[in-house]
């Protein structure tokens, strides 16, 4: 059955998601995109994870690619530790484009991947996320004649998106920092609100990540899985989908699962990582924000210490969320992010990662809301990956600038207090 989703204005409640798809040189998917129908939902992967081999022995980076969150990483309560039992805050960033037309990371055209990875690194961060996309895994999927210069990057000459994604890995080990891998959407068409389409159902993004999972198996860079990104219900505001309601067509609790738990049954050593969706309880936050359903529906996988909850948050210019016109602000943030999200962090339950959170820091309120937010990430230990690493951004702009080299002094500024050690 197929039900119309209209065009994505924004509603008169405020759900309108930041750009996580952002232009990409001739590529345009904007933040509003959402899938055009809601097909019944295929056979759902089982509940029941297979017998869970045990964990495989990772081979360690040299001496010299050494990071603060080395090994298989794992939970305890509210914190991730590494494989030494220390705890591990991620510090990443988004480095979009293999989930687009592109189908390969951004500013490859300009610019020789390992240098980029190497001056990643030099900035303090210790992680990516990598977004991509079904299509991507696909091995007719080649990336695009502009997206990549060969004299630039020789050794990615005849590579298909995914062995691209190897590439990335592969240095990203030689130079000790690690990779979230990121379904982001299910092709270059742009995102999607729910985690199936009719072009790919609920078992073909479970068979892409145990794919994934198998693909990687042994690879210490890779640590887990962001099953998929911000899940929401389609605009206007609908009841397409919850959490915790056990309707296998709604419901994204159910859904991460069943597909964290055929995910560990293959690489028990992963993390799994399921952000929030928009509206619980007629309460409206950020597309993949809102983790209020975890309080009386936890994701009970089968491994119990490898779950992370992840969220996103943007400011006002993304788009004007009620509460950047409160008359506390930015002191009203701190308490909206407890009621939210941050209540898993601080109440010892479970940790936490923000995933996406960026600006262009073009007006005053944006910059109070930067400053804020990394003020709370710093003093509650929460993991987090900076959106994004791209100039291209339309929504956020990048920490590059449009030579692919250049930091904006500004962004990275603000970012000290979490990169410092």
């Amino acid at each position: 059955m197929l039900l119309l989703v209209f065009a994505c204005s924004p509603a008169p409640t405020p759900v309108s998601a930041p750009t996580s798809t952002a232009t990409v040189l001739s590529v345009t998917p904007t933040a509003t995109i959402v899938s055009t129908s809601v097909p019944t939902m295929a056979a759902a992967a089982t509940k029941t994870p297979a017998p869970r081999p045990a964990p495989t022995v990772e081979v360690p980076p040299p001496p010299s690619a050494q990071t603060e969150c080395h090994g298989a990483l794992h939970t305890e309560a509210s914190s991730i530790l590494d494989s030494s039992g220390r705890p591990c805050v991620l510090k990443g960033v988004n480095w979009f484009g293999l989930e687009t037309s592109a189908f390969a990371p951004g500013g490859l055209a300009q610019r020789n991947f390992k240098d980029i990875m190497t001056q990643i690194k030099s900035l303090g961060f210790n992680s990516i996320r990598l977004p991509f996309s079904n299509q991507c895994l696909r091995p007719e999927t080649r990336p695009a004649a502009w997206a990549i210069k060969y004299d630039i990057n020789p050794e990615l000459q005849g590579l298909t998106c995914s062995q691209v994604m190897d590439k990335i890995v592969e240095q990203a080990g030689a130079i000790g920092l690690r990779v979230v891998l990121d379904r982001h959407q299910p092709d270059s068409s742009g995102r999607t609100a729910l985690w199936y389409t009719p072009g790919c159902p609920e078992s073909c993004w479970t068979d892409d990540w145990v794919a994934l999972a198998k693909r990687y198996i042994g690879n210490s860079a890779v640590i887990g899985a962001d099953l998929h990104n911000e899940p929401h219900g389609p605009n206007p505001p609908s009841d397409l989908i919850c959490w915790g309601c056990s309707d296998p067509a709604k419901d994204w609790a159910r859904a991460a699962e069943a597909a964290g738990n055929a995910v560990l049954a293959i690489n028990p050593n992963w993390l799994i990582i399921v952000e929030g969706i928009d509206v619980v309880d007629n309460q409206w936050y950020w597309y993949g924000g809102n983790l209020l359903g975890v309080q009386n529906h936890p994701v009970p996988l089968g491994t119990s210490n490898k779950l992370v909850y992840s969220v996103h948050d943007y400011p006002e210019s993304v788009y004007a969320q009620s509460w950047f016109s409160d008359p506390g602000y930015p002191n009203n943030l701190p308490p909206l992010w407890d009621k939210f999200w941050g209540y898993l962090k601080k109440g010892d339950i479970a940790p936490v990662y923000v995933g996406e959170f960026g600006t262009k820091l073009q007006t005053q309120k944006d910059s109070e809301w930067l400053d804020v937010l990394v003020k709370y990430l710093k003093d509650n230990g929460v993991s987090w990956s900076y959106w994004d690493l791209n100039p291209e951004s339309a929504d956020t702009g990048g920490l590059f600038l449009a030579d692919w080299k250049t930091v904006d002094d500004r962004k990275l500024r603000a970012l000290q207090p979490l990169l410092s050690k």
